[in-house]
């Protein structure tokens, strides 16, 4: 038996999940060591906890993700408000180095996935629902491929297995980059190019503190994050109209980038919105809320009932994960402190969802010092260029 939850209670268990989250990452510092997000934290014991019931009751949950939508589009507007255009050109080379180092990662998952498939008696086409298609691409693209996957093989259920495979990976994700980028950051010791600049989400570890937000400074950036979302809105409409899909938040986040650029050009002495600590308030809130509100739906029953296949292959793309961001990607971006938080980022990304990968990035940022780059780079890269070559490359195995 299913029930579904109103939007309003579902923010609310959101807010609830975060807060426990926030507890035991204090009470339990290894969660804190290993930079674990405390939305994270709280999120799986939530998801835990609806898997005993499920497996107990056989009553499980849905939830109305209206509010968890909003903050999502909300955060990505704060990330671009923060940006400046000095920031995204000093990007333009990690960008570049990212967009080829994801191209051999989609391609390297579908390898590890078919591998997998067919050590496990299906179909070598159906690896892309253990590639690619539900990792990078997350449950929309695992979703959208399925119906074409299953046609070409005649593999039942294609839906509930690519499902449970990004399920499994957004859990993965969730837990592996922290503990990656602590390492890099203590086995080098590196520190940030810039310590004194703002955090882009947040303030430090040893803060927990925003001493200096007052209700109109924070009205103030809340004017002008809807103003962002409001025209991002609209330019995600003719941009539909045109032929072409792209999540909301990515129109969102370059009218945020323009108007915080352009105020700041056109009104100097204006009363400041980007960089300060109401904005990185906003941007900790619609964070941590859109991802508790994430891990707490998840349902884990699903990756229980496709049995070891999934454990066994996760299991090999974690491990090629890892390895991929240690010993390739942190070499290629450079070997210092950004090209650590990027690996926490690429690790979140990579097996999971652009959100979580900002997370594993914030909760990094907050331990050990801001990297403003990381934060434009990634989000570009996965919003961007992730679904056109994953469509190409997904297309060009189902039919081969």
């Amino acid at each position: 038996m299913t029930y579904l939850i109103p939007d309003m209670i579902a923010a609310t268990l959101g807010l609830a999940v975060y807060l426990l989250g926030a507890e035991l990452n204090q009470q339990v510092k290894l969660l804190q060591r290993f930079n674990i997000p405390e939305p994270v934290s709280g999120g799986l014991v939530a998801a835990l906890v609806m898997l005993g019931l499920y497996m107990a009751t056989g009553i499980s949950f849905d939830f109305e993700m209206a509010t968890r939508d909003y903050m999502l589009v909300l955060f990505f507007a704060a990330i671009g408000l923060n940006a400046r255009f000095l920031d995204l050109l000093t990007g333009g080379k990690p960008l570049f180095l990212l967009l080829v180092l994801t191209l051999i990662t989609i391609i390297m998952q579908n390898g590890i996935g078919a591998v997998g498939a067919v050590a496990f008696g299906f179909p070598a086409q159906s690896g892309v629902l253990f590639g690619s298609a539900a990792l990078i691409g997350g449950h929309g693209t695992a979703i959208a491929w399925a119906p074409d996957v299953g046609a070409v093989t005649g593999l039942e259920g294609a839906t509930e297995l690519g499902v449970a495979v990004a399920t499994l990976g957004l859990v993965l994700a969730a837990v592996v980059g922290g503990p990656v980028a602590k390492y890099l950051v203590e086995r080098y010791t590196l520190t940030p190019d810039r310590p004194n600049e703002e955090l882009t989400v947040g303030v430090a570890t040893e803060e927990q503190r925003y001493p200096d937000i007052t209700p109109l400074g924070l009205m103030r950036v809340m004017l002008y994050l809807h103003l962002a979302i409001i025209i991002g809105y609209g330019v995600n409409v003719l941009i539909a109209e045109a032929g072409l899909k792209l999540p909301l938040f990515v129109p969102c986040l370059i009218i945020a980038i323009l108007i915080g650029n352009l105020r700041s050009w056109l009104r100097p002495n204006a009363v400041p919105v980007s960089r300060t600590s109401a904005l990185g308030l906003v941007s900790e809130l619609a964070l941590g809320t859109f991802l508790a509100m994430s891990l707490m739906s998840l349902q884990l029953w699903t990756i229980a009932e496709l049995g070891v296949t999934i454990l066994v292959v996760l299991a090999a793309q974690t491990a090629f994960t890892v390895i991929f961001v240690i010993y390739v990607l942190f070499p290629v971006m450079g070997s210092g402190y950004r090209a650590a938080v990027l690996a926490a980022g690429f690790g979140g990304f990579a097996l999971g969802a652009t959100p979580t990968a900002i997370a594993n990035m914030t909760a990094v940022t907050k331990r050990y010092g801001p990297s403003p780059i990381a934060f434009i780079v990634l989000p570009l890269v996965s919003a961007f260029f992730v679904d056109i070559a994953n469509a190409i490359v997904i297309q060009t195995i189902v039919n081969f």
